[in-house]
């Protein structure tokens, strides 16, 4: 442990393994004052330690030039020190980019095609590396999105420039073709692509996971997928497996019906499934929890 002026004391191990140059920095002047202005602005011992973790060379970078304007930058947006925060922590080179030729520019055409500034917020909030994005790929991304036919002034927008964002061409040529072998179309899958961007998002093994447990196990047809594309987003070990369990019991005892409309019965949060499938039927089939908890623990 070093323990550093202002109790600020963080494990520096992997800091140090990442960036050995560290240990030829000079304490006072030049890490005291950025630890100083990190904990001024309402970062806690346990920010600190992430951002260092994370991003050592922050710490190479210079306060005056790097640090301190691209924190005004981000509270600006954002509003408040704990809303910055969250977005640093997130992803910390934000303060090593320059801001006027990547970050700015970027946000800027975001609001020139018209996404709201609640959303624009929400995106550096939540996705603060795609916004950080080289500034002619972001544009290419932008722009192609909008002749997909994504409304700029809906989340979903930002959503599916997030996806492109994260994958190249041939990354999401392998994901259609991964949907596609279960015989959707093209056309299905950018119509679900649009409902959820997050449906491109999961990886190729996941893709296939799934759609053989709602295919080949549930009997449901693959077009399912495209009318409820945010089932991709939920586990198929912590969500989906142990509830199809529990309403494969319910219809062999005939306590609901075969044609049950199973997404739903994915979506509800954990109190409304439990209240609806299994403590009410707790004489009928006193066993289900047992066999729930049992699911979820594999």
């Amino acid at each position: 442990m070093w323990v550093l002026k202002g109790s600020c004391s963080i494990s520096l191990q992997n800091t140090i393994r990442r960036y050995p140059p560290l240990l030829l920095s000079n304490p006072q002047k030049t890490l005291l004052p950025k630890f100083e202005f990190f904990r001024s602005n309402g970062f806690t011992s346990s920010d600190i330690a992430t951002v260092l973790t994370r991003f050592p060379h922050i710490l190479r970078r210079n306060l005056e030039n790097h640090i301190i304007p691209s924190f005004v930058f981000l509270k600006s947006l954002l509003g408040t020190n704990e809303n910055t925060i969250i977005a640093l922590t997130r992803f910390w080179p934000i303060p090593v980019v320059k801001l006027d030729t990547c970050v700015i520019p970027n946000v800027n055409l975001l609001r020139e095609i018209g996404v709201p500034e609640s959303i624009i917020c929400g995106f550096i909030k939540k996705w603060t590396r795609a916004i950080s994005t080289d500034t002619v790929r972001f544009k290419e991304i932008v722009e192609g999105v909008k002749e997909m036919g994504f409304n700029p002034s809906r989340l979903s927008f930002v959503q599916a420039v997030l996806a492109f964002s994260g994958m190249n061409k041939s990354t999401w040529e392998r994901k259609v073709n991964a949907y596609k072998r279960w015989g959707l179309s093209e056309e299905e899958i950018l119509v679900a692509f649009e409902k959820s961007p997050q449906f491109i998002t999961v990886s190729e093994d996941k893709i296939m996971r799934l759609m053989d447990f709602l295919v080949n196990g549930m009997g449901m047809e693959a077009s399912l997928i495209v009318k409820c594309p945010t089932l991709t987003s939920l586990s198929l070990e912590k969500r989906l497996i142990p509830r199809a369990s529990v309403i494969q019991v319910l219809q062999s005892k005939g306590l609901v019906k075969k044609n049950i409309y199973l997404p739903r019965v994915f979506m509800y949060v954990e109190e409304l499934f439990l209240q609806k499938f299994v403590t009410c039927y707790k004489e009928e089939a006193s066993d289900l929890l047992k066999l729930y908890k049992e699911k979820l623990d594999l």
